[in-house]
């Protein structure tokens, strides 16, 4: 089974309209509460390609009670440890013509070093249960910084699979604990590490560090634009299918899931970076976050293109081997 981490959840609020006034009343919008936080969707995705799964996270206050129960009414397994501060809320504003979503964050859950330490001795007793591990989303403060790479440390000690996407301050220590797999944005890792990765050469730079780190497989992702892949020292690159994009929240999740998905069926190397691909574009076409359909990421998979960058892995040696 797998094992979801998600230290920064959120309680999303969404508002639905045909069309928005802006500085004025809007009436009439459809509205539901919703799960974020990247893990969390991870998880949603998973359940969606028939993957069973839990989910570990913080909740706290009012609005982690509604959390809780939106996360019963997905039928999201999740264990919580508890906080005092409340949870974060964002609301979503959908204005259905112009196919536009507006976000207005609240602030992050204050959680203290008594939370992180329950957070740690449970996560200490879920890790040698599970096969694979995703630690995934932000950090809220420094306090919690520490949870990834301990995590990280833990799935090592046990022989796990772990999978970070993660970003922030607390990315450069996670690296280094050496995770499985790694996932990112490049917006975002080059805004966490203070590093330039516009240029392919940067990117493929940046693949051999992670290498470097004992990270054996390594995606960088980047919107609808050409992303970067390695396999322990090889590198490719591919280009997703094109789609009519309405909301890319949550693709990079559903690209996780994609990886989670293919490592977990013990698929080869290629068919489940296609995979994954497809699923960030078929969830980037649609408003529902992380709900793709199995047979229609499968069916989008073939219009992906994935191409070697450099040396050629020989055939005979392309399978997972971790």
């Amino acid at each position: 089974m797998i094992l979801t981490v998600t230290l920064n959840p959120l309680l999303e609020q969404r508002f639905v309209y045909k069309s928005i006034l802006w500085g004025t009343e809007n009436r009439n919008a459809g509205f539901r509460y919703a799960a974020g936080g990247k893990g969390i969707n991870v998880s949603r995705q998973l359940n969606k390609l028939g993957v069973k799964n839990l989910a570990i996270t913080f909740l706290g206050g009012y609005n982690g009670k509604i959390l809780r129960r939106v996360l019963e009414t997905e039928g999201i397994n999740h264990s919580v440890v508890s906080t005092k501060s409340e949870t974060r809320t964002a609301a979503l504003i959908i204005e259905k013509e112009k196919k536009q979503l507006t976000t207005f964050f609240g602030p992050d859950s204050g959680i203290t070093g008594k939370e992180v330490s329950h957070f740690i001795e449970k996560l200490e007793k879920a890790i040698s249960n599970y096969s694979i591990i995703v630690f995934s989303g932000s950090s809220p403060n420094e306090l919690t910084d520490e949870i990834f790479p301990y995590g990280i440390e833990l799935a090592n000690k046990y022989d796990k699979i772990s999978i970070l996407d993660t970003y922030g301050n607390h990315l450069k220590t996670c690296l280094e604990k050496g995770p499985t797999v790694f996932h990112g944005n490049i917006e975002e890792i080059s805004g966490s590490l203070q590093i330039p990765l516009s240029s392919e050469k940067e990117k493929i730079g940046f693949l051999n560090y992670l290498y470097s780190q004992n990270i054996k497989l390594g995606f960088l992702t980047d919107g609808a634009n050409t992303g970067y892949a390695s396999k322990f020292n090889f590198h490719y690159k591919f280009e997703n299918p094109s789609v009519a994009e309405i909301d890319g929240t949550g693709s990079g999740d559903a690209f996780v899931a994609g990886i989670v998905y293919g490592l977990h069926k013990s698929m080869v190397f290629d068919d489940f970076t296609k995979l994954a691909a497809a699923l960030g574009a078929v969830n980037a076409s649609q408003w529902k976050v992380c709900s793709v359909n199995l047979e229609d990421a499968e069916k989008l998979s073939g219009d992906v293109k994935l191409m070697p960058v450099g040396k050629k892995m020989k055939l005979i040696d392309d399978s997972p081997t971790i």
